[in-house]
């Protein structure tokens, strides 16, 4: 017999392969058009700070990039030794270059506009003047497009020398175009060795991501900071510009192209954070002590052996100082480690470059075209798990990976493109597949428990009569007395009290991962290990039944007064052994249940509760299987033989440890009763449980069970409490 029409088959392979790719080809456009109209650009950037922060590493020229930071001590030092207040007198300055002209030096890098004369006196901008004679490839700042005051041009001062490098190509894009500069001083700006532009372009959210190499000013094409002091460190290099690249050749034969974006700038690689490269940053104020030590005849405090064959960037760090910019690496960068930052790239040869927007659309399609085919291909739930795992990594290793390659390759919009597809291929597959699983739901709903659908969804072979054989840990309950509350209750109020007790018992055994086999009347029967597999189902379907009777004890005095007055109290037994289970039934009818004597002893456990005055009785199958359960006591009730068995069974009655703490003493005379009772000491037994009766429930059943006993005594005694009732 079919079990399912035809027209729930599947539909073929090759039909979900073209649907999936015309799926992934409608996501893909969406992705190029949004990817073309700079959208989720903030996220994008974002990732690749990450990326940025994540693999920053020192190149192998990041070393030779010395920093002279006028910092806060400094400053705190200047006042206090010398009564220096800001600007300080560029005396200073010299006292650092005839310190540094001590070694042998790259360039020395000013990023400092010393646009105004001294306040001091002319002699003081001699001084600096006449230091920066003595240095050779000294590089100072101007900036372009600056409002500053001090000397502004719209033309190349005629004083200053040229600026460095021969750029030869088309005109640099018009990002680059400026028409006003701030200059230093003339008699000083004459006598550097080059000038640099310190002009800074962030992207739109204020980080320095690129740098701009050359700008366009009264036109000369005017290097940065950077570009300057590599120049006169290489004398004879010669550049040219193409749109989206700058070759620097150097004499010899030996190129190197750096790729800029549309804007003319670019992209830097960063070696880590300002706090990173702590040990290639020296405080002004210890050089210049170290210079006043040398001309004393002094040691030190710095060797200015450690500046050897490096290039020294002074800038300023101090906060008050203005020069803090945000980086992708921290939002308080100094502007001068950005100029270092470039020239380590010019050094090393590795500035990024951003993926052509060509490449990305061909990425986008295939990434696309991909997902699409592969989601609308999956058969099964781990298909589609693990499709998606791997899908979706798809674009954060390519993005990660080719960071390593020099590539900012687009993470954001591949990544939602993507997501879309494997979302809607997932829809696309419930809606066709997903007819076949309504189909067996609404064909047995009625007839089934909702976790042996779902099995039966996800293997529909197994709807079958038959059984298989299997540990359960198994759970009657009973309502103490409910024949006489029934009796009391209109139809409505006991459909309403059973509702609302089936409802919070039933709750119960789902948290634990159990399975309701039936409900009769106000029993409720339930077993764990069926049909999914659960290590610990003696665990659960004991920390179960004491949440049961916790949960019951919550709603006391709800379901209480739903009964006329009477408490609703349940007696649980448990037990764990092999039975057979399966879906059991005729043809026309069936249901996922068990038999076997396990469940048979479960259910004269839950009737033995009433011999012993307790409400919780396990096997002692159900607690070895359990072990140990923390905050969990179980107290030994008797050794029982009950109706229809001959072999007796320890029976025990699982306490919340808090319990046992709170009747310690009397639970302790139970158990040297209970003791005495095995051993046929009757009359000491009785003498231990009449003392605690009126406190424990079971000691008084046992001075009940031991009258008896008195009064009819056995032929022969085994110690074996004998159930008297099913």
């Amino acid at each position: 017999m079919r079990l399912f029409p035809r027209r729930f088959h599947r539909t073929s392979r090759r039909f979900k392969a073209v649907e999936g790719a015309g799926l992934g080809l409608f996501a893909a456009l969406v992705a190029i058009f949004v990817l073309a109209g700079g959208g989720l650009g903030t996220l994008e950037n974002t990732t690749w700070d990450w990326r940025v922060a994540l693999f920053a590493r020192p190149s192998a020229k990041t070393a030779s990039i010395k920093y002279v930071e006028l910092d806060q001590a400094s400053l705190d030092w200047g006042k206090a030794n010398n009564a220096w207040s800001w600007p300080w007198p560029r005396e200073v300055y010299a006292y650092l270059l005839k310190y540094l002209d001590r070694t042998s030096i790259k360039a020395v890098v000013f990023d400092v506009i010393f646009s105004e004369p001294s306040v001091y006196s002319q002699d003081d901008d001699q001084s600096l003047i006449d230091a920066v004679k003595s240095t050779p490839r000294f590089v100072t700042a101007f900036q372009t497009g600056n409002a500053q005051s001090g000397f502004q041009a719209h033309t190349w001062p005629k004083a200053l020398p040229p600026p460095p490098g021969n750029l030869t190509g088309p005109p640099l894009p018009a990002d680059l175009h400026e028409s006003l500069a701030s200059f230093p001083i003339s008699s000083l700006g004459a006598v550097v060795s080059a000038l640099g532009d310190t002009k800074g372009l962030p992207d739109e959210d204020s980080i320095y991501r690129r740098v701009g190499l050359f700008w366009s000013f009264a036109g000369h094409a005017v290097p940065s900071l950077a570009m300057a002091a590599y120049l006169v460190a290489h004398p004879g290099t010669t550049l040219r510009f193409q749109p989206g690249t700058l070759t620097l050749s150097q004499p010899g034969g030996a190129s190197e192209r750096i790729p800029l974006d549309r804007e003319g700038r670019a992209l830097l690689t960063y070696r880590g954070t300002w706090l990173q490269r702590a040990a290639d940053r020296y405080p002004l104020w210890k050089l210049i002590r170290s210079e006043l030590q040398l001309e004393a005849g002094q040691k030190p405090e710095v060797d200015p052996a450690v500046f050897k064959n490096s290039y020294v960037f002074l800038g300023f760090t101090a906060l008050g100082l203005y020069d803090l910019k945000p980086s992708p690496l921290e939002n308080k960068t100094p502007g001068v480690y950005i100029h270092g930052t470039a020239l380590d790239n010019l050094l090393t040869g590795d500035f990024k470059a951003s993926a052509s927007f060509l490449i990305n659309v061909i990425y986008l399609l295939a990434l696309g075209l991909f997902a699409g085919v592969v989601i609308r291909l999956c058969r099964n739930a781990l298909q589609t798990l693990l499709t998606y795992a791997a899908v979706l990594l798809l674009p954060v290793v390519a993005a990660f990976a080719l960071y390593f390659a020099g590539v900012w390759f687009p993470l954001v919009v591949p990544f939602g493109e993507v997501l879309f597809v494997l979302l809607a291929g997932t829809a696309f597959n419930y809606a066709g597949e997903g007819r076949q699983k309504r189909f067996i739901k609404d064909a047995f709903a009625q007839y089934l428990s909702p976790v042996v659908i779902d099995r039966l969804i996800q293997n529909p072979e197994l709807l079958h009569l038959g059984g298989e054989k299997r540990t359960l840990s198994i759970l009657f309950s009973d309502v103490q007395g409910f024949t006489s509350i029934s009796e009391k209750l209109t139809p409505e109020e006991l459909t309403a009290l059973l509702n609302r007790y089936l409802s919070a018992v039933t709750s119960v055994i789902y948290e634990m991962g159990g399975t309701v086999d039936k409900y009769e009347g106000d029993a409720v029967i339930a077993f764990w290990n069926a049909p999914l597999d659960l290590a610990d189902h003696a665990r659960r379907a004991i920390l179960a039944s004491l949440e049961y009777q916790r949960r019951l004890e919550f709603l006391q005095a709800e379901l209480t007064a739903m009964s006329g007055g009477q408490p609703i109290k349940a007696r649980i037994g448990l037990n764990t052994g092999p039975v057979v289970i399966g879906n059991m039934g005729s043809q026309q009818r069936f249901n996922y249940t068990f038999f076997g004597d396990a469940g048979n002893l479960a259910s004269r456990l839950e009737g033995l509760n009433k011999q012993f005055g307790t409400y919780l009785m396990v096997s002692e199958y159900t607690k070895i299987a359990a072990g140990a359960l923390p905050g969990v006591v179980f107290r030994e009730l008797s050794r029982v033989a009950v109706v229809g068995k001959s072999e007796p069974v320890t029976v025990y009655e699982p306490l919340w440890e808090s319990e046992l703490n709170s009747k310690a003493a009397t639970l302790d005379r139970f158990d040297k009763g209970r003791e005495m009772f095995y051993e046929g000491r009757w009359d000491e037994a009785l003498s231990l449980m009449e003392s605690i009766a009126e406190l424990d429930a079971p000691a008084a059943k046992y001075v009940e069970r031991l009258r008896q006993l008195k009064a009819s005594p056995p032929n022969s005694w085994k110690g074996v409490w004998l159930a008297t009732e099913k």
